[in-house]
């Protein structure tokens, strides 16, 4: 099986450049499903065609789906909605209020991204495309996992234990719905979902991530964030789409500025993103929608190449902890020690590398730190940052 995730900033088109892939995957002969983990579903849109909650053949060897969100709520979440609708209507908030506010902000991005898990232990497909939610709720889902197996392993033991002790005082004395053994059931069941996405995630045999950018300044500098912190969990980044690059044909001068721009954007793509794949294509004539639209935006983007395979299968770059210190390892080969510099920008870390330069936005975990040292050996750069000396 082979699970691609295309990301981006909102309105970068990562919705029809998945749409392509999994068009151009058909193709191919893999029976290929498509589905969107962003609320605002834009996919059945893209093909033209009406989507609904049950999985329908869209083409041959294709399937796509747009879930249902109550449905899909409802699901992984319906019975630890239940308890805190129960909580706030105790404190006296409406129940029409207390149902909006018991499904937490990114609930359904993240019940969707669930489905993976799904069509993986199903073995149905040979593809999965996903369709993920603009970059900052795609981030935040996946590092949901780590967030709550902290708060499973430290708090979840104790909060059971406790709602059984508290459980008969609380409705004799104030009638305060104590989780119920189905609530923390609920949430375990859930816990565990998650866990099972993030090593199927985090599995660089089958998943890799794509970054969907345009040549614009602020799009490069969202997803060269986007990288740092997929880097930083453990997803592997195999291609950057650059979609919409007016072609050299277009010779009204009207579009000669933009072009000069987009130039220089894309030089700076190529420095910020190197050494994974830069994948190009074009401002089409008209908007790419409907299949014969997508075909196009696919053939552009692969041309006879077979969009399921690895186009870079290495992490650019990797922390790890020794002691009280970060080691940021960066692979650099074919340099020499001389031809490499290094200057750090505040959060940003320019690394000079021969001809080559690169732009890395620090996490914020190393924000705080400074630099001690860096060696260059075996072709990776090693960069330690330890605290700021009081």
């Amino acid at each position: 099986m082979r699970i691609i995730l295309y990301t981006g900033k909102g309105g970068v088109g990562k919705t029809s450049v998945s749409a392509a892939t999994a068009l151009k995957a058909a193709e191919k002969g893999y029976k290929t499903i498509v589905f969107s983990t962003d609320a605002a579903h834009s996919l059945a849109d893209s093909f033209d065609i009406n989507f609904n909650n049950e999985i329908q053949l869209l083409a041959p060897n294709l399937w796509g789906q747009e879930t249902d969100m109550l449905e899909t709520v409802k699901k992984y979440w319906g019975t630890i909605q239940e308890y805190i609708v129960a909580l706030m209507q105790r404190w006296g908030i409406n129940e029409i209020l207390a149902d909006e506010m018991a499904v937490l902000p990114g609930m359904e991005e993240l019940a969707n991204l669930l489905y993976i898990v799904n069509y993986y232990k199903n073995n149905d497909y040979d593809v999965i495309i996903v369709d993920c939610a603009p970059t900052g709720e795609t981030l935040r889902l996946l590092s949901f996992p780590e967030v709550l197996r902290w708060w499973m392993e430290k708090m979840f033991p104790i909060g059971r234990t406790s709602a059984k002790l508290l459980r008969p005082l609380a409705k004799s004395l104030a009638n305060i719905p104590i989780p119920e053994e189905k609530v923390f059931d609920s949430v375990e069941n859930l816990y565990q979902q998650l866990c099972e996405i993030r090593s199927i995630l985090s599995n660089p045999e089958i998943v890799s991530m794509r970054l969907v950018v345009n040549p614009e300044k602020m799009v490069i500098k969202e997803a060269q964030r986007t990288l740092t912190y997929l880097n930083l969990y453990g997803y592997f980044t195999d291609m950057v789409v650059c979609n919409r690059l007016i072609p050299d044909k277009v010779d009204d001068r009207y579009f000669d500025s933009w072009k000069v721009n987009q130039s220089n954007y894309y030089q700076m793509i190529e420095e910020r993103f190197a050494p994974i794949p830069i994948k190009n294509i074009p401002l089409f004539d008209q908007e790419v929608v409907g299949i014969p639209m997508l075909k196009q935006m696919g053939e552009a983007l692969f041309a006879a190449e077979d969009p399921t395979k690895f186009f870079f299968h290495n992490q650019i770059q990797e922390i790890t902890k020794e002691d009280k210190s970060y080691i940021l390892t960066l692979p650099l080969p074919f340099v020499t020690k001389e031809e490499i510099s290094l200057v750090r920008n505040v959060d940003e870390l320019i690394v000079q590398a021969g001809k080559q330069r690169r732009n890395i936005l620090l996490p914020y975990i190393l924000n705080g730190l400074t630099i001690e040292g860096a060696k260059y050996e075996e072709g990776r750069l090693k960069i330690t940052f330890v605290a700021k000396s009081s």
